[in-house]
């Protein structure tokens, strides 16, 4: 298929707000990448080329060097440029430190933060050259608190923040931007995939991914630096964050993700 699209990739894009990421890119002319780490990758781009837009789906594991080279290899393969990337994809780890096993918080990890340092090396590399490109790195509210009973995925997402601040940084003037987007609790599978069913956070009041998703996208394509996905009150939150005292956010995040009985 010939077209003059631009060319989108969405870590992560099978479902969640990645899914609603490609979406918004479909939705506004550019064809997509996605990988997802399952079959579903198949049936996600499936529904985007319903959208009008070309869909290259490509099933790998984020958690591994040879799954996102891959998938970059998968991309450039296509022989077109990169316009834009969203380096969305992340998992989440629920429970107390001392009970969880060593294996799922190295996989966490891996996916979190070497992943996206390791897409994020490529695509910079590509993009700067080209002297254009956008790049969208998924965070987390949970970046700007203590995480207890998610003590290693709030870290991850710390890192995921600052990681594309300072990048951002660097890149000034190259004509390629970077912005971070930071969900609240959002109406994915995300809490329920990292063994949190039974937590506070996951039986409350969640966000529209897809809401979340269209201010990421717009963020996005208005190179604002970062911008908090949810309502009002999510955004509050982070407002509150930035003046409440460490101790005082860890107690309550504590009380709404420590798993009940």
């Amino acid at each position: 298929m010939t077209t003059q699209r631009p060319l989108a990739l969405v870590t992560g894009g099978s479902s969640g707000i990645g899914f609603e990421l490609a979406k918004q890119f479909a939705q506004n002319g550019f064809d997509v990448a996605i990988s997802g780490s399952s079959d579903k990758v198949h049936a996600a781009a499936d529904a985007l080329r319903e959208l009008g837009a070309e869909a290259y789906p490509h099933k790998a594991d984020a958690a591994t060097y040879d799954g996102v080279e891959g998938f970059w290899t998968f991309v450039t393969g296509l022989g077109r440029p990169v316009e834009a990337a969203a380096l969305n994809v992340g998992i989440g780890q629920g429970g107390a430190f001392v009970d969880n096993t060593l294996e799922p918080e190295f996989r966490l990890i891996a996916v979190n933060i070497t992943g996206t340092v390791h897409l994020a090396k490529r695509v910079v590399q590509h993009m700067v050259p080209n002297g254009r490109g956008r790049i969208l790195i998924t965070s987390s509210v949970s970046a700007t608190l203590p995480t207890p009973y998610e003590t290693v995925y709030g870290p991850s997402k710390a890192f995921g923040f600052m990681f594309a601040e300072s990048l951002r940084e660097e890149l000034r003037g190259t004509g390629v931007t970077v912005t971070a987007l930071l969900p609240g609790a959002t109406d994915s599978q995300f809490h329920k995939n990292a063994g949190m069913a039974s937590s506070a956070i996951d039986q409350g009041k969640k966000n529209d991914k897809t809401e979340v998703a269209r201010q990421g996208f717009e963020a996005l394509m208005n190179d604002v630096d970062h911008v908090v996905g949810g309502d009002e009150e999510t955004k509050q939150t982070v407002v509150d964050n930035r003046v409440t005292p460490e101790p005082v956010k860890a107690a309550r995040h504590a009380e709404k993700t420590k798993l009940r009985g």
